[in-house]
């Protein structure tokens, strides 16, 4: 007799959620929402790091410009600004940028002979502060503008700072698609345990005669949605990697600065490791949930 027990709740583990055409319906949805999350989870993970690298990239830096037409002023009007940054107590770094490295710049607009067409071209002055308080700034730009009239201050947070909340947006927003598709996979499975419950509810009937609990039924359609829900992770884990690592070398190809802030870090690669576990424990924990509500109300 205690035989005969462990053969027929294996023949119902086998048959749970089994619908016969359909048999791995659950392992296909839980490898399209994985794939889904991860690519939302990479892309979120990426795009705080892009963000806190602009961040720290924007803070407490200015451009300093010297727009002068004849190139003799221009140059001594750059000359005398430098000096009066490098003495002032709030700057930490101020750095003139070369000539040449302007005209490579200005080449994709002004072409590569824009000096000798005799176009003016603005002197730079890269400048580190040390902080990043509105008072510093207000106060190297106004010593700046007193050394000179042709002097223009830019702060770097001025016109990236729309960048940077555009970044924070779209990670919020990957976040909150990470929650729905969580939500959405909870969905799936309570729905899908509760339409194999009543598709086999003789044959739970019949186990229960024989002296199961609810527990010991939950536990096959936990073992069932366990066995769907990890076929799916592996198969939506493995897709979803290989995108992520070609998304990776493109963006690494790219040679863009605020693009190379977007690395995945240790942390963050563990997080995402850890998403196939915990749809896997999410699916069996919502399966159990839903049969034993359902049992308690049905049968």
């Amino acid at each position: 007799m205690t035989r005969a027990t462990p053969k027929r709740s294996t023949g119902a583990e086998a048959r749970a959620l089994d619908d016969g055409g359909g048999a791995h319906v659950m392992s296909w949805v839980i490898a399209i929402m994985l794939f889904l999350t991860l690519l939302s989870g990479a892309a979120g993970l990426a795009t705080a790091r892009a963000a806190g690298a602009l961040d720290r990239q924007m803070a407490g830096r200015l451009t300093v410009q010297i727009v002068e037409g004849e190139t003799q002023r221009r140059d001594a009007a750059a000359a005398q600004v430098l000096r009066v940054l490098r003495s002032l107590p709030d700057v930490t770094r101020a750095t003139p940028v070369p000539q040449a490295e302007l005209a490579r710049m200005l080449q994709p607009w002004l072409g590569t002979d824009a000096q000798a067409a005799g176009l003016p071209v603005p002197a730079l002055i890269d400048v580190d502060l040390t902080s990043d308080a509105s008072a510093a700034i207000a106060r190297v730009s106004a010593a700046a503008s007193r050394a000179s009239p042709a002097v223009r201050v830019d702060a770097h947070a001025t016109w990236l700072g729309p960048v940077g909340r555009l970044l924070d947006t779209a990670a919020w927003l990957a976040g909150a698609i990470i929650l729905l598709m969580l939500t959405a996979t909870t969905a799936v499975v309570m729905l899908a345990a509760r339409a194999g419950l009543e598709a086999h509810r003789g044959t739970i009937e019949v186990i229960h005669m024989l002296g199961a609990t609810d527990r010991q039924v939950a536990r096959l359609f936990q073992r069932r949605i366990a066995l769907d829900a990890g076929i799916g992770a592996v198969a939506g884990s493995v897709i979803a990697g290989g995108a992520i690592l070609l998304i990776a070398r493109q963006v690494g190809a790219l040679d863009s600065e605020l693009l190379g802030g977007m690395r995945l870090g240790v942390a963050d690669m563990g997080a995402l490791i850890a998403l196939p576990f915990g749809f896997v424990l999410l699916a069996v924990v919502a399966a159990r949930h839903a049969v034993l509500r359902q049992m308690r109300r049905v049968l």
